[in-house]
């Protein structure tokens, strides 16, 4: 049988069409065969099960469009009395309600660099993956005495091999934020215990640029104001490198933070 021979896809073409993908939610099912990431050895979705099936209300913080919450309840072995999630991006709180409604969880729409629209003390165990920015004296706030902060943060310069190819080299304030030493000490001044604090870098690949157009779309805090328009030259040139080198290589940065508020 003869060989078939695909061409390969124009720059023009990539683009386009990773500039299209609806972005709503943390689906990453779109990045199939196009861009790969190792997760990290602790399991955190799995781990927020087991936790999920001893409490009694929860809160999930910057839920996105509910995904792992959605996955966690459906692996938890007994569902909590109260679960609420919070998000503050209208696409996602629309998402995320279609997902979670039917689990019985409450979304509630809130900025993310606002107060928890909660009373003190509610949960007793509150979790997050990937927020923007713990807002640690709200989490002390609306977690009962000897509740759980239980979540998955993005560590310091993650994926910044990415951003520095758009942004250029960045000063080492912002390469620096979001290190688990500062993020422990926050924690802290909010009168929460570390109990657990575990750091790992990841490997990243990107096979295609629509995958890299995309991915800054999803992740916009990456490049902020990214657009294909603005980054014409930088995306050009990345798609260049990837056709004569392969894969763009990075590595992400992912933290496990378990916190407790002390006990009365």
């Amino acid at each position: 049988m003869a060989e078939t021979h695909h061409p390969r896809r124009t720059f023009e073409d990539l683009v386009t069409e990773g500039a299209f993908v609806p972005t709503e939610g943390w689906d990453f099912s779109w990045f199939e065969g196009r861009a790969t990431e190792a997760r990290p050895s602790w399991g955190y979705a799995v781990s927020m099960a087991e936790r999920l099936g001893r409490a009694d209300a929860v809160l999930d913080v910057q839920t996105g469009g509910g995904e792992v919450l959605e996955f966690a309840l459906g692996r938890a072995g007994k569902v909590p009395r109260l679960a609420v999630a919070t998000e503050g991006w209208p696409p996602n709180v629309a998402k995320a309600t279609a997902l979670l409604r039917p689990r019985g969880v409450a979304v509630v729409a809130a900025l993310e660099d606002g107060p928890l629209p909660f009373a003190d003390g509610a949960f007793d165990l509150v979790v997050s993956r990937h927020p923007v920015r713990p807002h640690w004296e709200e989490i002390a706030r609306v977690l009962r005495p000897g509740g759980t902060y239980f979540a998955q943060h993005v560590g310091p310069g993650s994926v910044f091999e990415l951003v520095e190819h758009f942004l250029g080299p960045q000063p080492q304030d912002v390469r620096g934020a979001r290190h688990p030493d500062r993020e422990r000490a926050d924690a802290e001044a909010a009168g929460l215990e570390v109990v657990e604090l575990r750091a790992e870098r990841l490997r990243m690949e990107f096979h295609d640029i629509g995958a890299v157009v995309h991915f800054l779309r999803k992740v916009v805090w990456m490049v902020p104001g990214f657009t294909v328009e603005t980054y014409q030259p930088q995306l050009r040139a990345l798609h260049e490198r990837i056709e004569a080198e392969g894969p763009f290589v990075a590595h992400s940065s992912r933290q496990l933070f378990e916190a407790r508020r002390p006990a009365l």
